[in-house]
């Protein structure tokens, strides 16, 4: 585990937050906090409600009730300070996400040059810098359709950590990925936590968050039905559903 939490007010601080989608409720009420430079991990079967935490963390969706907090300042999607939130709340998306007329550079650099509105040599000198620390000097030049689709997530993990935010929000950030190709991406995402970057992760890769959260939040049915520290909670969960839940992702072929 990281062991790089700190005491004091969460950064990330979720409080009774609903959501529904119509007239189904996928949030009932969650409570939950991330604390700088702790590692969470959410875990649960599809549906659960995960994907649509951390979306409304950074205002992709708004929520119906409760309240979301970051550093204090409260997550409302249609409020001006929204895009501040989203640019401390970089996210890395299941399905990369990258603009395929664009190089692996021009896709790191884009927010930074045009939303921060940062002078292009700064970002470009920092996105280079980046994409060198994922492993990918070598394909600055390169486009999306020509990277497999690891090298994309480590675009992707680049283009976030390029807007230097103060946490990331990952998005099943392996899902997509052909089996071979998901241990680079956890490699880089492993190194992020080491070095203390704050991150809630929603993740089925179970080995990645027992050796790298610091925490597990288990979630059914929108709902967090148990949360502990990783490997207490993924060892010896006490819920009944968390142990079932675990069984089946664990049971050995």
């Amino acid at each position: 585990m990281t062991g790089h939490a700190v005491a004091g007010a969460p950064m990330i601080e979720i409080t009774g937050v609903t959501k529904s989608f119509g007239s189904f409720p996928v949030l009932k009420g969650i409570t939950a906090n991330v604390a700088r430079g702790e590692v969470v991990c959410l875990i649960g079967p599809s549906g659960s409600g995960k994907s649509t935490i951390l979306r409304c963390i950074n205002g992709l969706e708004s929520y119906d009730g409760g309240a979301i907090t970051i550093d204090g300042e409260r997550v409302e999607r249609d409020k001006p300070s929204i895009v501040g939130i989203r640019t401390a709340m970089a996210m890395v998306f299941q399905r990369f996400n990258l603009f395929p007329h664009r190089t692996a550079l021009e896709n790191v650099v884009e927010g930074p040059i045009f939303v921060k509105k940062e002078p292009a040599a700064q970002a470009m000198a920092r996105g280079r810098e980046l994409l060198d620390r994922v492993g990918l000097g070598n394909k600055m030049d390169a486009y999306p359709g020509q990277l497999s689709g690891g090298q994309m997530q480590r675009v992707a993990i680049a283009r976030a950590l390029c807007m230097q935010p103060k946490a990331i929000l990952f998005d099943e950030p392996t899902s997509a990925l052909d089996p071979e190709l998901v241990g680079e991406v956890l490699q880089v995402m492993k190194s992020l936590a080491e070095e203390g970057m704050t991150m809630l992760v929603v993740t089925h890769e179970m080995g990645f968050a027992r050796e790298v959260a610091d925490r597990v939040l288990f979630l059914d049915g929108g709902v967090i039905v148990e949360q502990g520290p990783s490997r207490e909670l993924l060892s010896a969960p006490s819920h009944p559903r968390t142990q079932d839940f675990l069984r089946r992702v664990l049971r050995p072929i």
